[in-house]
């Protein structure tokens, strides 16, 4: 009985082990940002959104950290057409088609982006990294530039991190594009830049 329990308890404390060296490379956060379309003549876009952050830490070497990351989004924007020449006067119906689409519009954006983290720790405090993300959106809403439906969204973005304990607090400007690639009627897309402010913990 007593050789069981050993064992029992040996087996126990090693999978505790995995189990929290296994944890120790995901990290869990949110983040809120907003921003606005680059200045042009075309159209006005301006958004804030939220997103889920989960970070997995695939190598970490003396210089730099190697991460995953996983970004389940929504993202509220408002659009209005500037520049009514946009729609051309060969579409069906152009000029009820300008009337609809100059009209300031609400948006949401759903998205899941997927991207790839490499960060410069500065001592044992700060950090600095560069992050490229893609993935699916569903937008609700047809507007001149893009169909309503299935999209993709870009992201490239610089961070600044400061940590304390397993917290990490996160400043994040980025630029950000939207389009269906081709997938629908419409695909001239969005360009915003952004600035994201975020916290995570590390599991």
């Amino acid at each position: 009985m007593t050789r069981r329990f050993l064992c029992g308890l040996m087996l126990f404390l090693a999978v505790k082990m995995v189990a929290q060296e296994h944890n120790s490379r995901f990290s869990l956060g949110f983040n809120y940002g907003f921003g606005s379309e680059f200045n042009n003549r075309n159209y006005t876009f301006k958004n804030h959104f939220y997103k889920v952050q989960i970070y997995f830490k695939l190598k970490e070497i003396e210089s730099f950290q190697y991460q995953i990351l996983v970004q389940p989004e929504i993202n509220f924007a408002e659009h209005q057409l500037l520049n009514f020449y946009f729609v051309k006067s060969e579409t069906p119906n152009y000029q009820q088609k300008r009337d609809e689409y100059a009209r300031l519009k609400d948006i949401r954006e759903y998205v899941l982006n997927c991207g790839f983290l490499v960060r410069k720790p500065v001592g044992k405090v700060f950090s600095f990294y560069a992050l490229g993300s893609i993935g699916p959106m569903i937008t609700d809403t047809e507007t001149e530039r893009m169909s309503k439906g299935f999209a993709f969204a870009d992201v490239l973005a610089i961070g600044f991190t400061a940590s304390y304990d397993k917290f990490q607090f996160d400043i994040r400007p980025s630029v950000r594009h939207v389009s269906n690639a081709g997938l629908g009627s419409r695909n001239a897309g969005y360009n915003t830049k952004n600035i994201e402010f975020g916290i995570s913990y590390q599991l």
